[in-house]
């Protein structure tokens, strides 16, 4: 009997561990390891992902100063001792994205912690569940967006920029799942009132 109280406690956390380990990965690579980038000479973040128009025809890796553009069609910019200006530009549209996944991440632990105290239909879960959704809109729009200007304030000064595009466009599947999300939270808000009307009638 007590190893049976044991694993269904442990059962009861497991979403939580879960999503505790998950928001343990996301801080280390997507915050902690972009952040070493721009204030350590030794962190990664010294290259970035881009798509070279195809009739500007460079030949080869081409060579501007401290930044080479190694590939054609897609490509990357590779700096060879970025400076701080430069290293927080690179760092930038993942350290946001990072921070969106992370609030999400949290707001869905306290959903589980909901689920795991077996009173699903409260009202904070609608808001919960509106807010994430919320943040996958903006990550799969503001993000991309923001990697464009970065990307473009990077290759500014480059005798091929004209050439330069990010490699990502806005990304439609956050945004799908957004919706899923917010269908997800309408239903919610249906069991919360269906909840009170319930409760009224008792």
């Amino acid at each position: 009997m007590n190893e049976m109280s044991w694993w269904t406690r442990a059962t009861d956390h497991t979403l939580e561990l879960a999503l505790g380990l998950a928001l343990l990965l996301v801080g280390i690579v997507e915050i902690l390891l972009p952040v070493l980038g721009v204030s350590t000479p030794f962190g990664p973040g010294d290259t970035r992902e881009v798509q070279v128009d195809g009739a500007a025809r460079l030949a080869g890796d081409m060579t501007a100063g401290a930044v080479t553009l190694r590939g054609s069609g897609h490509a990357e910019l590779a700096f060879t001792d970025p400076g701080l200006g430069q290293r927080l530009l690179l760092a930038l549209p993942a350290v946001v994205s990072g921070l969106l996944v992370i609030a999400m991440l949290t707001v869905l632990l306290r959903v589980a912690r909901t689920f795991r105290d077996g009173d699903f239909f409260v009202p904070q879960n609608t808001r919960r569940l509106t807010a994430v959704a919320a943040a996958l809109v903006l990550l799969g729009t503001v993000v991309p967006l923001l990697e464009m200007m970065t990307t473009n304030l990077l290759a500014r000064e480059l005798p091929w920029a004209d050439a330069i595009t990010p490699a990502h466009g806005f990304a439609v599947q956050p945004v799908f799942l957004a919706l899923l999300v917010g269908a997800a939270a309408g239903a919610f808000r249906a069991g919360t009132r269906l909840r009170a009307d319930t409760e009224g009638l008792v």
